[in-house]
Parts: C-alpha cells; structure tokens; sequence
C-alpha cells in the first residue's frame, strides 16, 4: 500500500514542483491545508521559498505550526524544504528584523556571507556517518540550493542522556551553513531534493520508505 503524504500548502513554496517529485517515488500524494488531511497522512512536506517572516506568517494564518507541533508530539513525520527548514529553528533575522520560528531547533537564521549571494546552483555535502536520509547517494552528488540566509551554528543540546542527537548535514558557500538535518521524525533540507535531479529523488524515497 502506497504511503499517503500531504505537500502543506500555505501560500509560500514551489508546491507543484513538491508535487511531482514525491509521486515519482509511487507515494499518493496531496496538496492542501486541510487539518485532518495533514494531520493525519504518513508524511507532511512543508516547503518553502520567499522570505523568513512572511513564511512564518503564512504557516500560521494555515494553522501549520500547530499542525506540525501536534504530529511531531505523536511522533508523525514532517520533512521541511530550503525556507520550510530554517522556519523550524527558533528565529530568523532579515534586514535586522527578527522574527520568531517554530524553535523546534535552537539556532538563527541569518544572512549568509559570501563573495556572491544568492547561493544558487548545485554544490556538494558533507554527511555525517549514519544518515538514512542519505543513504544510496555518493559522497560527491551536488544539491540544487537557492538561498541567501542559512543556519550558521549548531548548538542542540541532549536533554536527557537517552536522547539521540540530531545528525546534521552541512554545505559551504562562502561559510560553512547547515544543509539538512535529521532529527527522529523531523527531516529538513536547505537544498530543494525535487530539484536535484537522481540524487534528490533518492532522498525523497529514502523519505517515504522511512513512513510508518
């Protein structure tokens, strides 16, 4: 039976694009704001694309920052895309404004210094051992990033000597940034996987096979 996945649609991201890239991988795929679809299906993808604060606006006018709290609670799998990830960690800063995110991650977003910015165009990544987001995809494929902020630090502290800490993936485009991260069922991406062409369209099965 085909896993059932909901593409969050709240107004900021390449949904269709989203789309096409997750039912290549065989999954039944949806795109809505619905509540008890989102709630309810095996994976939810937020995507996002355009700025910190409008981004984070749009998900809560949706509900979507409830919706994504109550299915990590339960342990239901979420997967964010480029700015549908930075939203997850505790603020951002564009322009000196700050802008609270979801804190599901301690961290700032933050503008990415480097000789040419935007960072558009495909660069490689440094996985860490153990990945299963990763898993079957060379250590020299390149990712497609468009971004100008990034995630520069990463400061996750274990609250309990139980806890498996996150695995963090990373990227260097003038500074080294963060580019994915897998954290029990919370998955996130920098880079845009149904833009990446083999490599990404492995990390999308690798994301629906890991569905329960």
């Amino acid at each position: 039976m085909s896993k059932k996945v909901v593409v969050f649609d709240y107004g900021f991201g390449n949904v269709r694009s989203a789309e096409r890239a997750i039912a290549r991988t065989g999954a039944d795929v949806e795109i809505t704001r619905d509540y008890d679809a989102a709630m309810n299906a095996d994976g939810l993808l937020v995507p996002g694309v355009g700025a910190f604060a409008a981004c984070m606006r749009g998900l809560r006018a949706a509900r979507g920052d409830w919706i994504v709290e109550r299915r990590l609670a339960g342990g239901r799998p979420v997967m964010g895309i480029c700015v549908g990830m930075q939203i997850l960690f505790a603020r951002g800063v564009e322009h000196g404004v700050e802008t609270e995110g979801m804190d599901e991650w301690p961290g700032t977003v933050s503008d990415l210094k480097a000789d040419v910015v935007p960072h558009m165009g495909w660069n490689t990544v440094d996985v860490p051992a153990g990945s299963k987001l990763f898993a079957g995809v060379g250590a020299d494929e390149r990712f497609y990033f468009v971004h100008s902020y990034a995630v520069h630090d990463w400061n996750f502290e274990a609250t309990s000597a139980a806890m498996t800490p996150p695995l963090v993936t990373w990227s260097t485009h003038g500074e080294r940034f963060v580019a994915a991260v897998e954290n029990g069922p919370l998955w996130a991406t920098q880079f845009h996987p149904e833009k990446s062409g083999d490599a990404g369209a492995q990390l999308l099965t690798n994301w629906i096979e890991s569905l329960s």
